[in-house]
């Protein structure tokens, strides 16, 4: 697993196109922001558990 970290000041405002990226999804298949090109996406992340969030 690759983790990625950033400050605020490299976070995207609110309405900004998001960067192609790509992900491996539940079952283990490479999933990419493309695929889901002119669909509504919600991208949600949360912190690992017994992490401070």
């Amino acid at each position: 697993m690759v983790r990625h970290t950033c400050s605020r000041s490299s976070m995207l405002e609110v309405g900004t196109t998001a960067p192609i990226f790509e992900l491996d999804d539940h079952n283990g298949v490479k999933t990419s922001l493309e695929d889901f090109r002119g669909k509504w996406v919600l991208l949600w992340w949360y912190p690992i558990a017994g992490t401070p969030g």
